[in-house]
């Protein structure tokens, strides 16, 4: 089985604007941008994050997507499989995987192959105003459309959103391990980012090369020149340092929309999880496919058998809640609320939207 790790994007025509006063998004419909760098357990991990995402939504809404897949990887059709009122909703086009400075064949060789491609996006999607970023490790357990406001609370140099990497400095890996520039204390992870292109296209970005500030596209490549002999994660680690430089221009949402092994298997250290439950799931270090975090094994596996019948309890929630009881004696399992709270809360929303539209008051 060839393990990968690909990248997932999800984006919206979503008309934000730079002034602070410019918080009412107009909202079209969203597509979904896909770079692939392998087959096998990537193409699961990518059902499974679209399951999860058409199980949680209480809007039903149309998506596209749009594929970006490396020659040799024959994709299987698993949404043919998938009740014809959820697969219609899904469209695709196929584009090549595209790096517009520099040498192409060393930005797929940068941390992972083609990893780098989202930090083109701004310049590739010239049309497209705003977009989600999600590695294909990320389970939504609460609708999409929740993360989507927080483009509503940018403020007028807010351009993205991302969580920070750790909540604890002393054993966070940049602030033990980095030899180079991040944000913040903790620096911050990117498996999960928002982004306003059309505030990023327009913005000259401060750094250490150039006193004058430089563009996003002429930024890239000179500063993957001057870091590429210290950084380790890749295109994460050189987001790290741009935001590093112009900190004003990211906002931080909490732990609980990326939520990783880090957050439990060294103690709970989410607090806003503990409080509101786990918004969304990322299983990077390969969780979902190994025995090293089994409730973030759990959480996955259930989704994957999840047969779309309309009693999301009886045919997701209570298999889940059952398969938890295996896991209470792990480091993350023994908090089983933190996993199992945004997933009850919308399955409720869920089930009183239908009640609620099936119940017809009787006529006077």
């Amino acid at each position: 089985m060839f393990r990968s790790f690909s990248t997932f994007v999800l984006f919206r025509g979503e008309r934000c604007g730079r002034a602070a006063a410019e918080r009412s998004c107009e909202r079209k419909t969203f597509s979904i941008l896909q770079s692939y760098r392998g087959c096998s357990t990537a193409e699961r991990s990518e059902t499974n994050q679209r399951k999860a995402t058409k199980t949680t939504e209480t809007n039903p809404q149309r998506a596209e997507v749009e594929q970006q897949r490396r020659r040799g990887c024959q994709r299987k059709d698993s949404f043919s499989q998938w009740p014809q009122t959820v697969s219609s909703r899904f469209h695709y086009s196929i584009y090549p995987i595209t790096f517009s400075v520099g040498n192409a064949d060393e930005w797929k060789k940068l941390f992972k192959p083609c990893a780098a491609q989202r930090l083109f996006l701004p310049v590739i999607l010239k049309d497209v105003d705003s977009l989600l970023y999600v590695d294909t490790d990320v389970l939504f357990l609460r609708p999409m459309d929740d993360i989507w406001k927080f483009l509503k609370a940018f403020n007028s140099t807010q351009l993205a959103a991302m969580a920070p990497e750790h909540e604890i400095p002393r054993i966070g890996w940049y602030s033990r391990f980095a030899r180079h520039p991040f944000y913040g204390v903790t620096g911050v992870n990117s498996g999960v980012m928002l982004m306003n292109l059309t505030r990023i296209r327009s913005t000259l970005f401060r750094n250490s090369m150039i006193a004058s500030g430089l563009s996003w596209e002429n930024l890239l490549h000179p500063l993957y020149q001057k870091y590429k002999n210290h950084i380790t994660w890749g295109d994460q680690d050189l987001l790290n340092i741009i935001f590093h430089y112009n900190p004003e221009c990211l906002y931080i949402f909490p732990c609980q929309w990326n939520y990783r092994p880090d957050h439990c298997m060294y103690g709970s250290n989410c607090k806003a999880a503990e409080e509101e439950g786990v918004s969304i799931l990322h299983g990077n270090r390969g969780v979902y496919h190994d025995e090293k975090q089994p409730a973030f094994r759990v959480v996955y596996d259930a989704i994957h058998e999840y047969p779309f019948e309309e009693n999301l309890f009886q045919s997701l929630f209570y298999p889940l809640q059952t398969k938890f009881l295996d896991t209470v004696n792990t480091l993350c399992g023994r908090i089983p609320q933190v996993f199992l709270k945004q997933i009850e809360k919308t399955m409720r929303a869920v089930y009183e939207k239908k009640v609620v539209r099936r119940v017809r008051l009787p006529r006077e």
